[in-house]
């Protein structure tokens, strides 16, 4: 092995110490005790892990790919409503505002189908302290945990979606009061913001920002976020039909990358409940290939 060749892996090296074996300055030669000792078939297995990780990029200290960083699709207003998932990763979101009544079972089946998931509360569930329990124990789970606001405003109108119903002082105090009840609960404001009845505008999207916070909604067709209809409601649809409709999407469309929203709690009125289907819906996606994902706390969108 010549020293000119040396010198070249060197330089393939320059700058990837951590995942470069040491290159002495002159290799053993043909009649070199070394060179009878390492063997033609092991020097060139070094020359190629040397080549290869050098070209890539790879080191030990480092992942491959960051998995915190997320790729989203946006909405015409600016909120992520899917994520670029070449793994078939699905994210469950949950959100609860005056209704909880589901959470310590949706826990349980997480759990045991060791699945994560992304919890979106308000200021006053947060501070409903019949819920306080089941707070801790998602956070000790490693769930995501985020604001759904305050109050449950509704921010702007059904019809006039450009229409405002609150200034933005009235959505800045409110934010900031749901993102100070978290912390009272010792969880970071995170990166996530699911705003309340998942409606929004371009100006909701961009005041969020201003407080950190991406907005994101469930994926357009998933269709479990009807879950709280009644029967009394002309759009009331039952649980089985919820379900049969998301794994026909899935075998039409796939899932990957979608958010799927469930309610924790819903009226009394609506008695077959969503949620005892989630066990069921998640062992037929695993069944599929794909993964139960929370949010990352960090993460950028592009």
């Amino acid at each position: 092995m010549t020293t000119s060749l040396c010198h070249s892996l060197q330089h393939l090296c320059k700058g990837r110490q951590a995942c470069c074996p040491a290159i002495p300055s002159q290799w053993p030669s043909g009649n070199n005790p070394l060179f009878e000792t390492y063997g033609t078939a092991k020097m060139i297995l070094v020359i190629l892990v040397v080549l290869i990780t050098a070209t890539t990029g790879w080191s030990q200290s480092k992942s491959p790919s960051n998995k915190n960083n997320l790729v989203g699709h946006e909405d015409r207003e600016g909120a992520i409503i899917q994520f670029h998932a070449p793994q078939k990763e699905v994210y469950l979101l949950f959100s609860a505002h005056d209704f909880g009544e589901g959470g310590t079972h949706i826990a349980r089946v997480l759990t045991r189908q060791r699945a994560g998931g992304s919890f979106f509360f308000t200021g006053d569930f947060l501070r409903n302290t019949k819920y306080k329990k089941l707070i801790r124990r998602l956070k000790k789970h490693g769930h995501y945990i985020g604001s759904h606001s305050d109050k449950h405003l509704l921010y702007n109108d059904w019809v006039k979606r450009d229409s405002l119903l609150v200034t933005k002082d009235e959505f800045d105090n409110d934010l900031q009061n749901s993102l100070n009840e978290l912390d009272n609960h010792g969880i970071k404001s995170g990166k996530w913001y699911l705003p309340p009845y998942e409606w929004y505008n371009h100006s909701i999207v961009q005041w969020s920002k201003e407080h950190g916070l991406t907005v994101i909604n469930f994926t357009p067709g998933t269709v479990t976020n009807a879950d709280y209809t009644t029967p009394d409601m002309k759009n009331y649809r039952s649980s089985d039909h919820l379900l049969q409709r998301l794994f026909d999407v899935e075998s039409t469309k796939g899932l990957a990358g979608n958010m799927i929203l469930i309610h924790l709690g819903t009226d009394a009125k609506r008695t077959d409940k969503f949620y005892f289907k989630l066990d069921e819906m998640i062992k037929v996606l695993r069944g599929k290939g794909y993964q139960m994902k929370a949010l990352p706390y960090e993460g950028t969108t592009n």
